[in-house]
């Protein structure tokens, strides 16, 4: 048994979730946000909420199940909060800064680098070394934080480069004279 699928996912006021045509479709706040619904499991809502359980007794489907409830949980908190990553950049010269839909990089390199910002994405630079990526779909906050970041993957002899906030980098010993 899934102990997170077990729980039902709380809709809270001013949010509502419909089904139909195999997609879960939830709406509030601050947008709307589908999901196309797996045969494996089975919807229904509740009183409590929206429930998520497996359709059949197959390994699938049970495998399936907490995954599913842990989707449809973060449509409802990306229409009602939203999500955010912070990124750090660390290293002299280096800097970001946000102009319109585009974020334009110096990272060392010989020529700048200018990120086009995605739909539904909305990036700030509090500073010169801080990038704010915040959106109501998780899965692509996530997408756009890591495509930053492979610019310039922190590195451990000096720690130069980009990092998630609350990332901790291994640093290496340099030669021993």
């Amino acid at each position: 048994m899934s102990r997170i699928g077990k729980k039902p996912v709380a809709i809270p006021a001013g949010v509502t979730a419909s089904m139909g045509d195999g997609t879960l479709s939830v709406k509030g706040p601050k947008g709307e946000l589908t999901m196309p619904m797996s045969d494996l499991i089975s919807y229904e809502m509740k009183d409590e909420g929206l429930s998520v359980m497996p359709a059949n007794k197959s390994k699938e489907a049970r495998a399936f199940w907490g995954m599913q409830r842990t989707l449809v949980q973060n449509l409802v908190t990306g229409v009602t909060e939203g999500f955010t990553k912070v990124l750090e950049i660390t290293g002299v010269g280096y800097r970001a800064n946000a102009q319109g839909r585009n974020l334009k990089l110096q990272l060392g390199y010989s020529h700048d680098v200018d990120f086009a910002i995605p739909e539904g994405i909305e990036i700030k630079t509090p500073d010169n070394t801080t990038v704010e990526i915040t959106g109501i779909d998780k899965q692509k906050v996530g997408q756009v934080a890591a495509e930053i970041r492979r610019w310039r993957k922190p590195e451990p002899y000096k720690g130069k480069g980009i990092k998630y906030r609350g990332e901790y980098i291994f640093r290496k010993e340099g030669k021993k004279k």
